[in-house]
Order: structure tokens, then C-alpha cells, then sequence
């Protein structure tokens, strides 16, 4: 970055923050000053990281939620006891996600992947934004991929229920994540508070192959240890993230998509409005809110 952030008196919540690239983004966000939480589901994990947050950000502090993102009542949860115990949030990065190999299905009886990697950062957003808004200049970061080229929005199949394949099942998801980003941005306009998605790129080495099969693993940890021109460290990755969370370069810089450390062009599907907005109403729809429910 051409100028160190200043983040200190700033305050960040991860998603995802115990491995990988939130953790990455978290400790990074902690050498800029920034007082950071995190959430995830492995608590021994979570304390860790969280030391290693407290050791890093000066004055700042370090907090811990255990949750599981895959169930509404965490998320809600999360957010009421985040905004009992805090009256400001300057950075929102929804960062957790997940990919599975078959399909299987959340406590609330909806597609995992589909749950996990839209539905939660929607509904998370969603139960945050008045707090964002009173922060204002604030930030959402939602973590996509370069996978999104290949998705399309199955609004007669939303949960692959007739033909799921897990790379489909995935990519839609992360479609989802850049089309909401841009609903959000076109919602949120004139409140200071940006909205923008960030894809690291290739990280094999990360948590987000937990449920490929057994062969992709095989593949992905191969790619580890005999790294391709494409394929990037966790550091590496983490790095167009914290640039879109943090770097003053982009104050003011809202609905767009990141990639490479830099604003990129997203897929054609990504800017069709149609689509931006119906996947908006159905969301709104599964985690029960009303798609009129963030309006400024």
C-alpha cells in the first residue's frame, strides 16, 4: 500500500478470522491499530489467534465468537451480542465460507454452501448496518472468488436439489456474494458506508477446501507443495482484502470488485440488475426480513 492505514480507533469484525485468509486480513487489520474480532467455530483455535491479535495492536483489543455461521440463530445471536457490547463498527470483512463435495443441508434446512457463503454474510450485514451507518466512513468487505465468472443464478434451483455439482454449488455462491455487494453499495449510496468484494485468488493451502472429496484435496495439497504460476501463498491472497478493507487509496470507493490487489472487472452476469435485485428479495426471504428492510 502507498500509505499505511491508520486504524486505530477503528473497530473490525472477521468472519472466518481463526485461519486462513481472515486470519490474515485480522492480524494485518491489528498491525494498523485496529481493535478486532473475530468469529469462528474452533474455540482453542479462536483464542489463539486472538493473542496473537492482543500482541500486535497496541491499545486495541482482541475478541472472540464461537459460532457457526451455517445456523440463523448464530448469526443472529453473534450480532446482538456484538452490538451489546459495542456502539461503533467501522469494518465488517465477511470472510467465512465453505465448499462441499455433496450436498448437505443447514439446521435450517437450507443448501449449505449456498447458506453458509451468501445467506450468512447477507443476513449478518443486514443486522449491522444501523451500527455501520452511525460509524460512518465505514467499510463492508465480502470475500468472493474468481469462480464467480463461472456461476450463474438457478433461480428454479437455488439449492441444487435436482442435480447438485459441487463446483456449480460454489461458484453461484460466490456469484451471489459480488451481486450482493452491488445491491448493497446501490442501497447503502450516500450513507458513507462502501460496500465492495474481494477475490484472493488460488490458496490452496486454506481452509476453504475442507469439504472438496478426496481427490480435490489431493490436488489442492499437491498445488501446495508444488506451487503453478496461478496459485497464491495465504499472505498472498489475503492481500486484495485487506487493500479493500483498509487502504486510504480507497476511501469513498464503493460497488466494486476487487482482484489482484486492485479494482478489476467482475462477470457480465455479476452487473445485470434483474438478477442483482431478485436474488435480493429471495434472500431476503430465506433469512426472513423483509427486502425493504435496508433502505436510507
Amino acid at each position: 500500500m502507498s500509505t499505511r492505514p491508520d486504524l486505530r480507533n477503528h473497530v473490525a469484525l472477521v468472519t472466518g478470522g481463526t485461519s486462513g485468509i481472515g486470519r490474515e486480513t485480522a492480524l494485518k487489520l491489528a498491525d494498523y491499530g485496529a481493535s478486532v474480532a473475530i468469529v469462528g467455530r474452533n474455540r482453542k483455535r479462536g483464542r489463539k489467534v486472538a493473542k496473537e491479535i492482543e500482541a500486535r495492536n497496541g491499545d486495541g483489543w482482541a475478541e472472540l465468537y464461537v459460532g457457526d455461521l451455517a445456523s440463523q440463530d448464530n448469526v443472529r445471536n453473534l450480532a446482538a451480542e456484538f452490538e451489546d457490547r459495542h456502539d461503533r463498527l467501522d469494518l465488517l470483512v465477511n470472510n467465512a465460507g465453505t465448499f462441499r463435495n455433496r450436498r448437505t443441508e443447514t439446521v435450517d434446512g437450507i443448501e449449505a454452501t449456498f447458506a453458509i457463503n451468501h445467506l450468512a454474510p447477507f443476513l449478518l450485514t443486514h443486522l449491522l448496518i444501523d451500527l455501520l451507518v452511525e460509524s460512518a466512513p465505514a467499510r463492508v468487505v465480502t470475500t468472493t472468488s474468481e469462480l464467480h465468472e463461472r456461476g450463474t443464478i438457478d433461480f428454479a434451483d437455488l439449492e441444487r436439489e435436482r442435480d447438485y455439482e459441487d463446483m456449480a454449488a460454489y461458484s453461484q455462491s460466490k456469484l451471489a456474494n459480488v451481486l450482493f455487494t452491488y445491491e448493497l453499495a446501490r442501497r447503502l449510496d450516500g450513507t458513507g458506508v462502501t460496500a465492495t468484494t474481494a477475490n484472493p485468488g488460488f490458496v490452496p493451502e486454506t481452509a476453504f477446501t475442507r469439504g472438496a472429496s478426496i481427490r480435490g484435496r489431493l490436488t489442492l495439497g499437491l498445488f501446495s507443495i508444488l506451487p503453478l504460476p496461478f496459485t497464491k501463498s495465504v499472505e498472498e491472497g489475503a492481500e486484495t482484502v485487506i487493500r479493500a478493507a483498509a487502504s486510504p487509496e480507497y476511501d469513498g470507493v464503493t460497488g466494486e470488485y476487487f482482484t489482484d490487489g486492485d479494482v478489476a472487472e467482475s462477470s457480465d452476469e455479476s452487473h445485470d440488475a434483474t438478477v442483482r435485485t431478485r436474488l435480493w428479495d429471495v434472500s431476503a426471504g430465506f433469512v426472513g426480513i423483509s427486502p425493504d428492510s435496508l433502505r436510507y
